[in-house]
């Protein structure tokens, strides 16, 4: 196989300035390359995360990683601003007001150019270059126009969306062709796909069916590949004994209940922490039954504290826990433990060991692997789980209880019909969770994405 250089907004270490040095970051998507990398003379080019600084090439973990410096004007525009203000929340169905400046797209451009330009400085002819999400959807065309004697793969980690909402964006042509300048662009669900291929029609004039869209004298191909998880390194803690004690003390903390409910979420508008917290409401409301019985486990992962729309959905998302609590509390019960903060890896799984049911309701979502995460976990095939059918992983996770989180009444249901479901059930449907995910994990992703970019 040819040398690979993948091209992301972030590097995938870190500086500890305590420590003096670089260490890995965290996530599935730098466990699934870095082998890959490796194996492959591989090249990561990124921005290092912090502003300001000028960093040479280095070495990490028998690759080499490239910096992209960016200075903190341009990350306050680039990526808080157009990325964060303008394509995020447009891509997430516009859940929020969309920003659109236009010196956020002329900067835009130019960071696109300027990682264009650093990716492209690095290839040799006949290697494959894979570029990575929103923040840099310009890039595989520039490369092209660069670099005709590389093969170019996109992949998009969050939704396309509909025609009908994108062709808002007053650079919506650009966008398409920026993408269409890969021999291979990837989407995690179906949807996203047609979405895509019906905007690059309405936008651009391309003809073709979906999957092979015609680009002058090119085809291009547009692939569903959802991404998961790194199955082994969720299930195998899960089922050691530390965690299991642990996830007992879990319970225990909670005034050991009879049924844990849980959700696991950055704190960010497209996740639906609130409605979901006003569907457990409605719970309570219909089912005295479950007082004292049930707790509902809010984990909030922070997120983008200085933005406004942010600080406001925290902000609701705590009014409500207090009401909730207000309510329905009392000494020995209280119903909703809010826990604003992320937690260490062993002590997430043990949660996920903890609870009777996850909720993972997302207004609109890329994949979502908490909800992979949540099945990986359940090493004794029990515990439901309640899948927003907004969410990518619902294309995967058919045995899922699928809601629709906009329905308070109906995730109310939802809530209800997981808490009552007898063990059979639940290891039927766990069952048939646990084997999909374990059979497309991470590393089936990465491998399926790379031999479709290496043609």
């Amino acid at each position: 196989m040819s040398a690979l250089t993948v091209v992301a907004n972030r590097l995938p270490v870190r500086f500890d300035e305590a420590k003096g040095e670089w260490e890995p970051s965290p996530g599935g998507l730098v466990a699934a390359l870095a082998p890959v990398l490796r194996e492959r003379s591989g090249r990561w080019v990124g921005w290092v995360g912090s502003p300001d600084r000028q960093d040479q090439p280095f070495e990490t973990d028998g690759f080499l990683n490239v910096p992209v410096p960016l200075s903190s004007l341009e990350v306050e525009d680039y990526y808080e601003g157009f990325c964060n203000g303008t394509v995020w929340p447009l891509y997430h169905d516009a859940i929020r007001p969309v920003e659109m400046h236009r010196h956020w797209w002329r900067l835009y451009q130019e960071i696109n150019r300027r990682f264009a330009d650093v990716a492209a400085s690095t290839l040799r002819p006949g290697e494959s270059v894979w570029v990575q999400d929103y923040q840099l959807q310009l890039v595989p065309r520039m490369i092209r126009d660069r670099r005709e004697d590389v093969r170019i793969g996109f992949f998009l980690h969050i939704p396309f969306p509909p025609p009908e909402i994108f062709s808002r964006l007053p650079w919506r042509r650009q966008i398409i062709e920026g993408l269409l300048g890969a021999d291979v662009v990837a989407f995690h669900t179906r949807r996203d796909v047609l979405n895509f291929a019906r905007s690059a029609r309405e936008h651009a004039e391309i003809t073709g069916p979906a999957h092979r869209l015609s680009v002058g004298d090119r085809t291009v191909r547009v692939e569903s590949v959802p991404i998961s998880i790194d199955y082994e390194s969720y299930a195998g803690p899960a089922a050691g004994p530390d965690v299991t004690e642990a996830a007992r003390r879990v319970r225990l903390d909670l005034g050991d209940p009879d049924f844990v409910m849980l959700g696991v979420d950055r704190l960010d508008y497209t996740k639906g922490i609130d409605i979901r917290l006003r569907a457990f409401e409605t719970l309570l409301e219909r089912r005295p039954d479950l007082h004292g019985r049930v707790v509902m486990v809010q984990l909030a992962v922070p997120s983008r504290e200085a933005v406004g729309e942010y600080q406001l959905i925290r902000d609701d998302v705590e009014r409500l826990v207090g009401r909730i609590n207000g309510a329905y509390g009392r000494t020995e019960w209280v119903p909703v433990h809010y826990r604003y903060r992320s937690l260490p890896r062993e002590e997430l799984i043990a949660h996920y060991r903890a609870a009777d049911v996850l909720a993972v309701t997302p207004l609109r979502d890329g994949m979502n692997l908490v909800a992979k995460e949540y099945v990986a976990c359940r090493v004794d095939d029990n515990g439901a789980l309640v899948l927003s059918e907004f969410a990518g992983a619902a294309e995967q996770l058919t045995a899922a209880i699928i809601v629709n989180p906009y329905d308070v009444d109906a995730l109310a249901d939802a809530l209800g019909r997981a808490v009552d479901m007898n063990a059979v059930e639940q290891r039927r449907r766990m069952t048939a969770l646990r084997r999909g995910v374990r059979r497309s994990n991470v590393y089936a992703w990465a491998h399926e994405c790379l031999a479709a970019i290496d043609g």
